[in-house]
Protein backbone atom coordinates (compact mmCIF):
# COMPACT_ATOMS: atom_id res chain seq x y z
CA UNK A 1 0.00 0.00 0.00
CA UNK A 2 1.21 3.49 -0.86
CA UNK A 3 0.48 6.80 0.85
CA UNK A 4 -1.77 9.28 -0.95
CA UNK A 5 -0.27 12.37 -2.51
CA UNK A 6 0.17 15.03 0.15
CA UNK A 7 -0.26 18.78 -0.10
CA UNK A 8 2.63 20.58 -1.79
CA UNK A 9 3.51 23.96 -0.31
CA UNK A 10 6.43 26.35 -0.70
CA UNK A 11 7.59 26.94 2.88
CA UNK A 12 10.77 27.55 4.85
CA UNK A 13 12.82 24.84 6.51
CA UNK A 14 11.62 26.04 9.89
CA UNK A 15 8.00 25.78 8.80
CA UNK A 16 8.77 22.28 7.54
CA UNK A 17 10.08 21.40 11.01
CA UNK A 18 6.81 22.58 12.56
CA UNK A 19 4.67 20.69 10.04
CA UNK A 20 6.83 17.59 10.49
CA UNK A 21 6.09 17.63 14.19
CA UNK A 22 2.39 18.44 13.76
CA UNK A 23 1.62 15.51 11.42
CA UNK A 24 3.10 13.12 14.00
CA UNK A 25 0.52 14.22 16.60
CA UNK A 26 2.75 15.04 19.60
CA UNK A 27 0.83 15.26 22.86
CA UNK A 28 3.21 17.66 24.59
CA UNK A 29 5.28 20.43 22.99
CA UNK A 30 7.69 22.77 24.77
CA UNK A 31 10.04 25.04 22.87
CA UNK A 32 11.76 28.36 23.44
CA UNK A 33 12.44 30.65 20.46
CA UNK A 34 16.05 31.26 19.44
CA UNK A 35 17.55 32.40 16.14
CA UNK A 36 17.32 30.77 13.63
CA UNK A 37 14.80 28.27 15.04
CA UNK A 38 12.19 30.73 16.40
CA UNK A 39 9.72 30.20 13.56
CA UNK A 40 9.17 26.60 14.66
CA UNK A 41 8.10 27.61 18.16
CA UNK A 42 5.89 30.36 16.76
CA UNK A 43 4.18 28.12 14.20
CA UNK A 44 3.52 25.30 16.66
CA UNK A 45 1.96 27.84 19.01
CA UNK A 46 -0.18 29.08 16.12
CA UNK A 47 -1.17 25.50 15.21
CA UNK A 48 -2.27 25.01 18.81
CA UNK A 49 -4.29 28.25 18.80
CA UNK A 50 -5.95 27.32 15.49
CA UNK A 51 -6.89 23.86 16.73
CA UNK A 52 -4.71 22.13 14.16
CA UNK A 53 -2.38 20.77 16.83
CA UNK A 54 -4.10 18.85 19.63
CA UNK A 55 -1.32 19.03 22.19
CA UNK A 56 -0.39 20.56 25.50
CA UNK A 57 1.83 23.51 24.54
CA UNK A 58 3.99 24.53 27.51
CA UNK A 59 5.40 28.06 27.47
CA UNK A 60 8.79 27.91 29.17
CA UNK A 61 11.36 30.47 30.28
CA UNK A 62 14.29 28.85 28.50
CA UNK A 63 15.64 25.86 26.65
CA UNK A 64 16.71 23.96 29.75
CA UNK A 65 13.13 24.07 30.97
CA UNK A 66 11.86 23.02 27.54
CA UNK A 67 13.95 19.84 27.57
CA UNK A 68 12.98 19.03 31.15
CA UNK A 69 9.29 19.45 30.31
CA UNK A 70 9.39 17.09 27.32
CA UNK A 71 11.58 14.65 29.26
CA UNK A 72 9.05 14.44 32.10
CA UNK A 73 6.13 14.15 29.68
CA UNK A 74 7.91 11.41 27.73
CA UNK A 75 8.61 9.44 30.89
CA UNK A 76 4.89 9.72 31.65
CA UNK A 77 4.15 8.09 28.28
CA UNK A 78 3.44 11.07 26.00
CA UNK A 79 4.74 11.63 22.48
CA UNK A 80 6.72 14.87 22.68
CA UNK A 81 8.54 17.43 20.55
CA UNK A 82 10.90 20.34 20.97
CA UNK A 83 13.27 22.43 18.86
CA UNK A 84 16.34 24.55 19.50
CA UNK A 85 19.61 25.92 18.14
CA UNK A 86 23.14 26.82 19.25
CA UNK A 87 23.09 28.59 22.63
CA UNK A 88 19.77 26.87 23.34
CA UNK A 89 21.31 23.44 22.80
CA UNK A 90 24.19 24.39 25.07
CA UNK A 91 21.78 25.71 27.72
CA UNK A 92 19.98 22.36 27.85
CA UNK A 93 23.20 20.31 27.90
CA UNK A 94 22.62 18.74 31.32
CA UNK A 95 19.02 17.92 30.38
CA UNK A 96 20.19 16.36 27.11
CA UNK A 97 22.18 13.83 29.10
CA UNK A 98 19.33 13.25 31.53
CA UNK A 99 17.00 12.57 28.61
CA UNK A 100 19.24 9.99 26.97
CA UNK A 101 20.14 8.43 30.31
CA UNK A 102 16.44 7.98 31.08
CA UNK A 103 16.05 6.36 27.62
CA UNK A 104 13.25 8.83 26.84
CA UNK A 105 12.16 8.81 23.15
CA UNK A 106 12.17 12.58 22.72
CA UNK A 107 12.31 14.00 19.18
CA UNK A 108 13.96 17.38 18.66
CA UNK A 109 15.01 19.39 15.62
CA UNK A 110 18.11 21.55 15.86
CA UNK A 111 18.83 24.40 13.45
CA UNK A 112 22.62 24.24 13.33
CA UNK A 113 24.36 27.45 14.38
CA UNK A 114 27.74 28.42 15.79
CA UNK A 115 28.03 28.09 19.58
CA UNK A 116 29.26 30.34 22.43
CA UNK A 117 32.89 31.34 22.73
CA UNK A 118 32.80 33.87 19.94
CA UNK A 119 29.31 35.32 19.56
CA UNK A 120 28.17 34.32 16.08
CA UNK A 121 24.59 34.49 14.88
CA UNK A 122 25.53 32.42 11.87
CA UNK A 123 25.48 28.94 10.38
CA UNK A 124 27.83 26.16 11.42
CA UNK A 125 27.54 22.64 12.81
CA UNK A 126 29.47 23.29 16.03
CA UNK A 127 26.37 22.92 18.21
CA UNK A 128 25.74 19.41 16.86
CA UNK A 129 29.39 18.50 17.42
CA UNK A 130 29.32 19.79 21.00
CA UNK A 131 26.46 17.39 21.78
CA UNK A 132 27.89 14.26 20.14
CA UNK A 133 28.66 12.51 23.44
CA UNK A 134 25.32 13.18 25.12
CA UNK A 135 23.94 9.77 24.13
CA UNK A 136 21.43 11.09 21.57
CA UNK A 137 20.89 9.70 18.10
CA UNK A 138 21.92 12.47 15.69
CA UNK A 139 20.88 12.74 12.05
CA UNK A 140 21.92 15.46 9.57
CA UNK A 141 19.65 16.37 6.65
CA UNK A 142 20.26 18.11 3.35
CA UNK A 143 17.09 19.94 2.29
CA UNK A 144 13.61 21.01 3.41
CA UNK A 145 11.81 17.84 2.30
CA UNK A 146 14.30 15.74 4.21
CA UNK A 147 13.65 17.78 7.38
CA UNK A 148 10.00 16.79 7.26
CA UNK A 149 10.53 13.18 6.23
CA UNK A 150 13.28 12.60 8.75
CA UNK A 151 11.18 14.05 11.58
CA UNK A 152 8.52 11.44 10.85
CA UNK A 153 11.15 8.70 10.68
CA UNK A 154 12.65 9.99 13.93
CA UNK A 155 9.48 9.10 15.86
CA UNK A 156 9.43 5.60 14.40
CA UNK A 157 13.07 5.23 15.48
CA UNK A 158 12.95 6.87 18.92
CA UNK A 159 9.80 5.04 20.05
CA UNK A 160 10.87 1.64 18.74
CA UNK A 161 10.84 -0.78 21.67
CA UNK A 162 14.36 -1.99 20.84
CA UNK A 163 15.74 1.57 20.74
CA UNK A 164 13.95 3.97 23.14
CA UNK A 165 16.43 6.81 22.73
CA UNK A 166 16.05 10.53 21.97
CA UNK A 167 16.64 11.61 18.36
CA UNK A 168 18.01 14.96 17.19
CA UNK A 169 17.35 16.00 13.58
CA UNK A 170 19.95 18.59 12.52
CA UNK A 171 19.69 21.00 9.58
CA UNK A 172 21.86 23.96 8.58
CA UNK A 173 20.54 27.13 10.15
CA UNK A 174 20.26 30.25 7.97
CA UNK A 175 20.65 28.08 4.86
CA UNK A 176 17.73 25.69 5.31
CA UNK A 177 15.91 27.41 8.17
CA UNK A 178 14.98 30.39 5.99
CA UNK A 179 15.12 28.68 2.58
CA UNK A 180 11.69 28.28 0.99
CA UNK A 181 11.29 25.17 -1.15
CA UNK A 182 8.40 23.14 -2.50
CA UNK A 183 7.67 20.44 0.08
CA UNK A 184 5.09 17.67 0.08
CA UNK A 185 3.34 17.54 3.44
CA UNK A 186 1.91 14.03 3.98
CA UNK A 187 -1.66 13.48 5.09
CA UNK A 188 -1.86 12.98 8.84
CA UNK A 189 -3.76 9.72 8.31
CA UNK A 190 -0.87 8.38 6.23
CA UNK A 191 1.62 9.37 8.92
CA UNK A 192 -0.60 7.58 11.44
CA UNK A 193 -0.37 4.48 9.26
CA UNK A 194 3.42 4.73 8.98
CA UNK A 195 3.78 5.05 12.75
CA UNK A 196 1.14 2.40 13.49
CA UNK A 197 3.69 -0.46 13.92
CA UNK A 198 4.79 1.26 17.14
CA UNK A 199 1.41 0.43 18.67
CA UNK A 200 1.95 -3.27 17.99
CA UNK A 201 5.12 -3.38 20.11
CA UNK A 202 5.31 -4.08 23.85
CA UNK A 203 4.41 -1.03 25.90
CA UNK A 204 7.51 0.82 27.08
CA UNK A 205 8.17 1.49 30.73
CA UNK A 206 6.52 4.71 31.86
CA UNK A 207 5.58 6.62 34.97
CA UNK A 208 2.26 5.50 36.47
CA UNK A 209 0.93 6.94 39.76
CA UNK A 210 1.38 4.46 42.57
CA UNK A 211 3.76 2.22 40.62
CA UNK A 212 7.48 2.29 41.38
CA UNK A 213 9.86 3.15 38.52
CA UNK A 214 13.58 3.90 38.53
CA UNK A 215 14.22 7.11 36.60
CA UNK A 216 17.10 9.37 37.47
CA UNK A 217 18.06 7.30 40.47
CA UNK A 218 21.66 7.30 41.64
CA UNK A 219 23.65 4.79 39.62
CA UNK A 220 26.16 2.84 41.68
CA UNK A 221 28.82 0.40 40.56
CA UNK A 222 27.46 -2.44 38.38
CA UNK A 223 23.99 -0.91 38.14
CA UNK A 224 25.49 2.16 36.49
CA UNK A 225 27.72 0.07 34.23
CA UNK A 226 24.80 -2.09 33.10
CA UNK A 227 22.66 0.96 32.26
CA UNK A 228 25.48 2.50 30.22
CA UNK A 229 26.17 -0.80 28.46
CA UNK A 230 22.53 -1.20 27.46
CA UNK A 231 22.46 2.42 26.24
CA UNK A 232 25.51 1.81 24.02
CA UNK A 233 24.06 -1.44 22.69
CA UNK A 234 20.83 0.37 21.82
CA UNK A 235 22.85 2.93 19.86
CA UNK A 236 24.48 0.08 17.93
CA UNK A 237 21.03 -1.27 17.07
CA UNK A 238 20.09 2.17 15.74
CA UNK A 239 22.30 1.69 12.65
CA UNK A 240 20.39 -1.14 11.00
CA UNK A 241 17.10 0.27 12.28
CA UNK A 242 17.75 3.56 10.45
CA UNK A 243 18.25 1.64 7.20
CA UNK A 244 15.08 -0.41 7.78
CA UNK A 245 12.95 2.64 8.58
CA UNK A 246 14.28 4.56 5.58
CA UNK A 247 13.36 1.65 3.28
CA UNK A 248 9.90 1.38 4.83
CA UNK A 249 9.42 5.13 4.39
CA UNK A 250 10.50 4.90 0.75
CA UNK A 251 8.16 2.00 0.06
CA UNK A 252 5.21 3.88 1.57
CA UNK A 253 5.81 7.55 0.70
CA UNK A 254 7.99 7.13 -2.39
CA UNK A 255 11.01 9.02 -1.00
CA UNK A 256 14.12 7.49 0.57
CA UNK A 257 17.55 8.75 1.51
CA UNK A 258 19.87 5.77 1.77
CA UNK A 259 19.52 5.27 5.51
CA UNK A 260 22.73 5.90 7.43
CA UNK A 261 24.58 7.29 4.42
CA UNK A 262 23.77 8.16 0.83
CA UNK A 263 26.14 7.06 -1.90
CA UNK A 264 26.20 9.14 -5.07
CA UNK A 265 28.11 7.91 -8.12
CA UNK A 266 30.44 5.85 -5.93
CA UNK A 267 30.37 2.88 -8.28
CA UNK A 268 33.52 3.05 -10.35
CA UNK A 269 34.76 6.07 -8.43
CA UNK A 270 38.41 6.23 -7.39
CA UNK A 271 38.07 9.21 -5.05
CA UNK A 272 35.27 10.26 -2.70
CA UNK A 273 34.10 13.51 -1.13
CA UNK A 274 32.44 12.93 2.25
CA UNK A 275 29.99 15.73 3.09
CA UNK A 276 26.93 16.40 5.24
CA UNK A 277 24.03 18.82 5.45
CA UNK A 278 23.06 21.38 2.81
CA UNK A 279 26.55 21.33 1.24
CA UNK A 280 25.83 17.84 -0.12
CA UNK A 281 23.64 19.28 -2.87
CA UNK A 282 26.45 21.47 -4.18
CA UNK A 283 28.92 18.58 -3.92
CA UNK A 284 26.56 16.43 -5.97
CA UNK A 285 26.46 19.07 -8.73
CA UNK A 286 30.24 19.42 -8.87
CA UNK A 287 30.68 15.64 -8.90
CA UNK A 288 28.53 15.52 -12.04
CA UNK A 289 30.65 18.19 -13.71
CA UNK A 290 33.92 16.49 -12.80
CA UNK A 291 32.62 13.15 -14.04
CA UNK A 292 31.98 14.73 -17.41
CA UNK A 293 35.63 15.89 -17.35
CA UNK A 294 36.76 12.30 -16.78
CA UNK A 295 37.50 12.52 -13.04
CA UNK A 296 36.33 9.34 -11.30
CA UNK A 297 34.81 11.00 -8.25
CA UNK A 298 31.78 10.16 -6.13
CA UNK A 299 30.12 11.51 -3.01
CA UNK A 300 29.11 9.95 0.28
CA UNK A 301 26.60 11.99 2.27
CA UNK A 302 26.76 11.38 6.01
CA UNK A 303 23.21 11.29 7.40
CA UNK A 304 23.67 9.37 10.65
CA UNK A 305 26.28 11.12 12.77
CA UNK A 306 25.55 9.36 16.07
CA UNK A 307 25.99 6.47 16.21
CA UNK A 308 28.78 6.80 13.66
CA UNK A 309 27.94 4.53 10.68
CA UNK A 310 31.31 2.76 10.62
CA UNK A 311 30.23 -0.41 8.84
CA UNK A 312 28.40 1.38 6.03
CA UNK A 313 31.30 3.80 5.53
CA UNK A 314 33.88 1.01 5.38
CA UNK A 315 31.83 -0.77 2.72
CA UNK A 316 31.39 2.42 0.68
CA UNK A 317 34.99 3.62 0.92
CA UNK A 318 37.05 0.43 0.82
CA UNK A 319 39.08 0.20 -2.36
CA UNK A 320 39.06 3.93 -3.08
CA UNK A 321 42.35 5.77 -3.66
CA UNK A 322 41.74 8.97 -1.64
CA UNK A 323 39.03 10.71 0.37
CA UNK A 324 38.30 14.38 1.03
CA UNK A 325 36.17 15.24 4.07
CA UNK A 326 34.37 18.58 4.35
CA UNK A 327 33.64 19.69 7.93
CA UNK A 328 31.50 22.69 8.86
CA UNK A 329 32.81 22.60 12.40
CA UNK A 330 35.99 22.25 14.46
CA UNK A 331 37.44 19.56 16.67
CA UNK A 332 39.34 21.55 19.27
CA UNK A 333 42.53 19.76 20.23
CA UNK A 334 42.77 17.89 16.93
CA UNK A 335 43.93 19.45 13.68
CA UNK A 336 41.37 17.56 11.62
CA UNK A 337 37.68 18.37 11.33
CA UNK A 338 35.43 16.27 13.59
CA UNK A 339 33.94 14.04 10.89
CA UNK A 340 37.36 13.58 9.32
CA UNK A 341 38.84 12.68 12.70
CA UNK A 342 36.20 9.98 13.19
CA UNK A 343 36.67 8.67 9.67
CA UNK A 344 40.40 8.30 10.31
CA UNK A 345 39.63 5.78 13.04
CA UNK A 346 38.40 3.50 10.23
CA UNK A 347 41.62 3.80 8.22
CA UNK A 348 42.79 0.31 9.21
CA UNK A 349 39.63 -1.07 7.57
CA UNK A 350 39.46 1.30 4.60
CA UNK A 351 43.11 1.06 3.66
CA UNK A 352 46.25 3.17 3.84
CA UNK A 353 45.02 5.93 1.56
CA UNK A 354 45.18 9.73 1.80
CA UNK A 355 42.33 11.23 3.85
CA UNK A 356 42.30 15.01 3.45
CA UNK A 357 40.50 17.26 5.93
CA UNK A 358 38.81 20.49 4.76
CA UNK A 359 37.39 23.09 7.16
CA UNK A 360 34.83 25.26 5.36
CA UNK A 361 31.49 27.00 5.75
CA UNK A 362 32.02 28.34 9.28
CA UNK A 363 30.06 31.41 10.44
CA UNK A 364 27.75 31.62 7.40
CA UNK A 365 30.54 31.34 4.84
CA UNK A 366 29.45 29.48 1.74
CA UNK A 367 30.72 26.07 0.72
CA UNK A 368 30.58 26.94 -2.96
CA UNK A 369 31.38 25.37 -6.32
CA UNK A 370 35.00 26.67 -6.55
CA UNK A 371 35.69 25.32 -3.05
CA UNK A 372 34.43 21.86 -3.93
CA UNK A 373 36.27 21.88 -7.25
CA UNK A 374 39.44 22.58 -5.29
CA UNK A 375 38.70 19.71 -2.90
CA UNK A 376 38.19 17.27 -5.76
CA UNK A 377 41.28 18.44 -7.66
CA UNK A 378 43.51 18.11 -4.58
CA UNK A 379 42.09 14.74 -3.54
CA UNK A 380 42.53 13.49 -7.10
CA UNK A 381 46.16 14.63 -7.09
CA UNK A 382 46.73 12.88 -3.75
CA UNK A 383 45.25 9.69 -5.22
CA UNK A 384 47.91 9.85 -7.93
CA UNK A 385 50.70 9.96 -5.35
CA UNK A 386 51.36 13.70 -5.43
CA UNK A 387 52.17 15.63 -2.22
CA UNK A 388 49.14 16.92 -0.35
CA UNK A 389 48.19 19.04 2.65
CA UNK A 390 46.46 17.03 5.39
CA UNK A 391 44.30 19.86 6.71
CA UNK A 392 43.09 22.88 4.77
CA UNK A 393 41.10 25.80 6.15
CA UNK A 394 39.68 26.87 2.82
CA UNK A 395 38.55 30.42 3.78
CA UNK A 396 42.04 31.17 5.17
CA UNK A 397 43.72 30.28 1.88
CA UNK A 398 41.53 32.05 -0.65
Amino acid sequence: MKAKKGQVRVITGNAVGAYGAMVCRPEVVAAYPITPQSEIAELLSQFKADGVLDAEYVEVEGENSAMNVVLAASIAGARVFTATSSYGLVFMYDALQETSGFRAPVVMVNANRETPGIHAVSSGQQDMISARDTGWVQIVVENDQEILDQTIMAYRLAEDYDIQLPVMVNYDGFYLSYLAEAVEIPNIEDVDEFLAPLKQQPERQKLVPGVSIGCGTHGMEMGYVEARYKHCMALERVKNKVDEIDKAFGDYFGRSYGGQIEEYRTEGAEIIVLASGSAAGTVRTVVDTKREEGVKVGMVKLRLFRPFPAERLIKALKGKKAIGVIDRSLCFGWKYGPICMELKTLAVNIGAIPILSYIDGLANLDINVPHIERVIDEVNAAAQGKPYQEVTWIPMEE
